[in-house]
Order: structure tokens, then sequence, then C-alpha cells
């Protein structure tokens, strides 16, 4: 398992790319599932930098480990900041119009359909929030 540990803020997300575009490249990932990921990770990471410990300040630990045959990516995002699973929120209503859907949840939503699991647990005062993607 490979472990990055950053300060939560969206300074640090082109650091964060690299990190994780190099394991996926290591691990034989193709450009469609490079792409698909770091779309999650970027959704994901910046809800952490943003709402995690605001107005604080604090650090996020990105965990990168695969395993299995296929290979199975798993990401974890572990946090210190308030107790919140965006996983508990009902998704958007995409069939309704801009005006009249409610802001928010789209970014949560791209991440269940793109990624073959995802989890979310709060165990010891951390947040911690794992994508799993079958290497593609």
């Amino acid at each position: 398992m490979k472990k990055l540990i950053v300060d939560a803020s969206t300074k640090n997300l082109p650091e964060i790319l690299e990190f994780i575009d190099a394991e996926l490249e290591a691990v034989g990932a193709g450009m469609k599932m490079i792409f698909q990921v770091d779309l999650a990770v970027e959704e994901i990471y910046t809800n952490i930098a943003h709402y995690a410990y605001a107005p604080d300040e604090g650090e996020v630990i990105i965990q990168f480990d695969a395993y299995g045959n296929p290979p199975l990516v798993e990401i974890q995002f572990i946090d210190y900041g308030k107790s919140f699973n965006p996983l508990d929120n009902p998704d958007p209503d995409i069939t309704l119009t801009a005006e009249e859907r409610q802001i928010g949840g789209l970014g949560v939503l791209m991440v269940k359909k793109t990624m073959d699991e995802v989890d979310y647990r709060f165990e010891e005062s951390k947040n911690i929030l794992s994508i799993k993607k079958y290497v593609s």
C-alpha cells in the first residue's frame, strides 16, 4: 500500500493526481480508467479540502492499493475532520432541469456511477472514504 499525506487544501490537488496517476499506470490502467479515477479523486478530495475541517485546517491521508486478479485498485481518503458520509444523501433527480434540481450531489453521483465500489465508514475519529475500480 502506498500513502500520501497532504494538507487539506485544493492547492495540493496536482500532487495527489500525479501520485494516483503514477500508481494507476504501474498497474496497467488504461487512459479511460485513469480519467474516471482522476475525476472521482478530484471530487472527493475537493470536498474534503473545502468542508472537512472548515474553518480550521487539517491533513488528508490518501492510500493506494491494488490486489487480486483481475487487479482491483482501492483508494482511501482518510481525514480527522467533521464526521460526514456523502453516501447518505439521496442521489439528485437528474430528470429535473437544472433550475428545478437542488444544488449539490452530482459529483458524488458521478463517483458512484463510475467506480465499482464506494464505501464510507467513521471509526476512531476518522472519516474513511474508499473507492474501488477493477483495472481496465
